[in-house]
């Protein structure tokens, strides 16, 4: 049966093909037969109860440059979609927060994938803090003589916004670095958040290995192997996809996480590893299924409709 899916993402226009996960998901999707849909999160609406977009018709194409057309917008009650992928890439403010209430309204009656409230309730650098022995040691805080603390003890230390993405506002701060106390007015002047401090790992000089999951189990992996210049791994800033293997402490860290991103309806997730420390849990945009392709592993995007056909 075909479904009817929308996508709520960031416009199409913006997108680069070649790695863009929800770009493959949409490609697989139109193979198969379903009619697409897109909308940006500024189009969601709820009034009296009921959620509308202003949705467009999707085609989409593998070529670069050329890669979708759209038809034009139609206010159309979301109810009436089979399914909705929640796939607009984070900063997770609050703006991300009030579409994951108004698309809870229609879930599970249209399938939102990930569902919002989970989504919305398992912030990606705050979930992870669930499995303490399988991280490097973190802590959550905006009190400076907590991190003063924190990085007596661990000398290297990270620096990373709460809920950033991309690497963006990551920094390293090696033992004895000065710029500590400015770094944190920094962030004051920036957001009220806390930030996430942790330890650094060396091994993140040999790659941050990306772990796609669906419905909790492990489908395929790449590693993204930071520039020599730059201590972030995310392909955003730089960093290089290379083909993998997993290693027996990678898949027992996803059966320890599987039953909980099962109960949680998470069908798409993916996870940070870092020499056998897990330092985030992906459910808002995960990537990296087209790499993991190139690289002549699983192709998840079929993996992904096959799942949430059956949920349909």
């Amino acid at each position: 049966m075909a479904l009817k899916v929308a996508v709520q993402m960031d416009h199409i226009s913006t997108i680069q093909i070649a790695g863009d996960t929800t770009f493959a998901l949409c490609l697989e999707a139109q193979a198969r037969g379903h009619e697409l849909f897109h909308y940006t999160p500024d189009r969601l609406t709820m009034r009296d109860g009921r959620v509308v977009a202003r949705i467009e018709a999707l085609s989409v194409r593998d070529v670069e440059g050329d890669h979708f057309t759209l038809g034009a917008p139609v206010r159309t009650d979301l109810s009436e979609m089979d399914v909705v992928l929640l796939r607009q890439d984070p900063p997770f403010d609050m703006n991300y927060i009030t579409t994951t209430h108004l698309l809870e309204r229609i879930h599970p009656e249209t399938l939102v994938v990930n569902d919002p409230a989970w989504v919305r309730n398992s912030p990606e650098k705050i979930f992870v803090t669930e499995f303490p022995d399988l991280m490097p040691e973190t802590m959550i805080t905006k009190d400076l003589e907590e991190i003063w603390a924190f990085r007596r003890e661990f000398g290297d230390i990270i620096l990373k916004p709460i809920y950033g993405n991309g690497g963006a506002g990551v920094f390293h701060l090696r033992d004895g670095d000065r710029n500590l106390t400015s770094l944190m007015e920094m962030f004051g002047q920036l957001t009220r958040e806390p930030i996430i401090v942790q330890r650094y790992l060396d091994d993140v000089r040999g790659g941050d290995k990306r772990i796609i999951l669906i419905d909790g189990e492990p489908v395929g992996a790449i590693n993204r192997v930071p520039d020599e210049n730059d201590a972030r791994s995310n392909m955003h800033v730089g960093g290089k996809a290379v083909e993998t293997q997993m290693t027996d402490r990678e898949r027992e860290i996803c059966d320890r996480i599987g039953p909980s991103l099962r109960e949680r309806g998470f069908t798409l997730v993916g996870i940070d590893v870092i020499g056998g420390l897990m330092t985030e849990i992906n459910v808002t945009s995960p990537t990296g299924i087209r790499e993991v392709k190139k690289f002549g592993g699983a192709d998840i995007a079929a993996l992904f409709w096959d799942a949430v056909e059956a949920k349909r």
